[in-house]
This record gives C-alpha cells, sequence and structure tokens, in this order.
C-alpha cells in the first residue's frame, strides 16, 4: 500500500466538493494523514461567444471564502485539515500547491461537464491532471 501523508483537497464549496471532503477526510482517517483543503480565487473574465457572453462563476471574496471554510464540517473525527486560500489559474495552483506539498493525493468533485459546459465554465480536475506524472 502507498503511503498516504498529505492529501490535497481543493474546493469551489459546492455539493460535489462536499462529498470529496468527505472522502478525502476518510481516507486520511484510514492512513493517519492530513488535509489541506485549498479554494482558488479566480479573477473574473467574461467570455464572449455566439450565444453571448458567458457570465462566470461570481468571485467570492475574503470574508466569503473564510466565512465558508468555517463552516466545512469536519466528517472526521481526528483528521488534521489545515486551509489555505491562493489566486490565480485555479488548474495550475492546484498543482502548485500538490508540489509544494509533496501531496501524495488530490481528492477533487467534478461537476461532470462536458462539451461546451466544459469550455466554458473549466475543467480544473481535468486540467490538474495534466502534470508529466500526474494518473486520471
Amino acid at each position: 500500500m502507498l503511503p498516504i501523508r498529505t492529501i490535497l483537497h481543493p474546493t469551489d464549496f459546492s455539493q460535489q466538493a462536499q462529498y470529496a471532503f468527505a472522502a478525502a477526510c476518510a481516507v486520511a482517517r484510514d492512513h493517519g494523514s492530513r488535509v489541506v483543503v485549498l479554494y482558488v480565487r479566480a479573477p473574473a473574465v467574461v467570455g464572449y461567444g455566439e450565444l453571448g457572453p458567458v457570465v462566470p462563476d461570481p468571485v467570492w471574496t475574503p470574508p466569503d471564502v473564510k466565512a465558508a471554510l468555517d463552516a466545512l464540517h469536519l466528517p472526521e473525527p481526528g483528521v488534521e485539515v489545515k486551509y489555505r486560500v491562493a489566486e490565480g489559474d485555479t488548474a495550475a495552483e492546484i498543482v502548485r500547491l500538490a508540489r509544494v506539498l509533496r501531496a501524495d493525493l488530490i481528492v477533487m468533485g467534478t461537476h461532470g461537464r462536458t462539451g461546451l459546459g466544459r469550455s466554458c465554465w473549466g475543467a480544473s480536475p481535468r486540467a490538474s491532471c495534466a502534470g508529466p506524472r500526474a494518473r486520471c
């Protein structure tokens, strides 16, 4: 069995991310690992396509992010959880922090978008796996 010491959990505070957080905490409990929760504030960019403007998700203010992180319910008692906030390209920040932390595992939710939806609203899980050693 591979040693899992650090688990990175990028979150957007969605329902899917909450399920992934619970899974990350369960793995951490079983392996005696720590979980690092990451929220990336992406700069607001409006794109234009054939159907008009593509409205980005609302940008969370620092107090919003702090409140959301404080509200995360820790499903596994005894699991060490740390919180980080970054700003920039979501996928790049996930990969950057995973390298800095030497994360053994990244656990994130996905919205299951395909096609145009993925093009317009991003694909951070897939892009985060684009590193040379990543296996998705």
